[in-house]
C-alpha cells in the first residue's frame, strides 16, 4: 500500500512537521503544493518533525496543476477531505496508491478543486458545532484508518488463501 498526503498551501509548520512524521511512521509520500506559508527550513517544521524529517519523502509543487502534471495518475486517486464532503471518509473505497488532499488550515480546499471532484469529497463525522478538526489530526486519524482497512484485507486474503490450501 502505497498511501499518499497531499497539502495544498499548508501555512502552519508544526502541523506539516507533525504531518511529516505521521508519513515517516506509514510510509506515506509527503505532497505539498505552494505556496507555503513557511520555509522548508523553518525551526518550527523541523521541530514537529524530529529527527525523522531526513527519512520522508516529500515533493513540492508550484500550484495544484504543478501537481496534477507531475502525478498523472492522482485525478483518478484522489480523495478530498474536507468539511463540505457529503461522503464520510470511512465509507470511501481507497485505491491502493490513493492521494488523501487536505486544505491550508485557515481555508481549507478552493471551492473550485472541491466542484471538479464533488464526487471524491469526503468528511471526518463532528459534531456541528465544531468548524473543523486540527489538520495535522485529521491527517492521521484518515491515513491509520486506511491503513487498518487494508491490514485487514490483507489478514483476510491470507486466511482465505490458507483455507484454500488446507482443501
Amino acid at each position: 500500500m502505497a498511501l499518499n498526503v497531499v497539502l495544498y498551501e499548508p501555512e502552519i509548520p508544526a502541523n506539516t512537521g507533525n504531518i511529516g512524521r505521521t508519513c515517516v511512521a506509514t510510509g506515506t509520500t509527503l505532497h505539498l503544493i505552494k505556496p507555503l506559508g513557511f520555509s522548508l527550513d523553518e525551526k518550527a517544521l523541523k521541530r514537529a518533525g524530529l529527527d525523522y524529517w531526513q527519512h520522508l519523502d516529500v515533493r513540492v509543487y508550484e500550484n495544484f496543476n504543478d501537481f496534477l502534471e507531475k502525478n498523472p495518475d492522482a485525478s483518478k486517486k484522489l480523495y478530498l477531505a474536507t468539511t463540505k464532503g457529503h461522503h464520510v471518509y470511512s465509507d470511501a473505497q481507497y485505491d491502493e496508491d490513493a492521494y488523501l488532499m487536505f486544505g491550508k488550515e485557515s481555508a481549507g480546499i478552493p471551492e473550485e478543486i472541491l466542484l471538479d471532484y464533488e464526487d471524491q469529497c469526503f468528511r471526518i463525522p463532528m459534531n456541528p458545532q465544531i468548524r473543523s478538526l486540527n489538520l495535522s489530526n485529521s491527517v492521521a486519524i484518515i491515513t491509520y484508518e486506511i491503513l487498518i482497512v487494508y491490514q485487514r484485507i490483507q489478514n483476510n486474503c491470507s486466511l482465505i488463501i490458507r483455507t484454500f490450501h488446507k482443501i
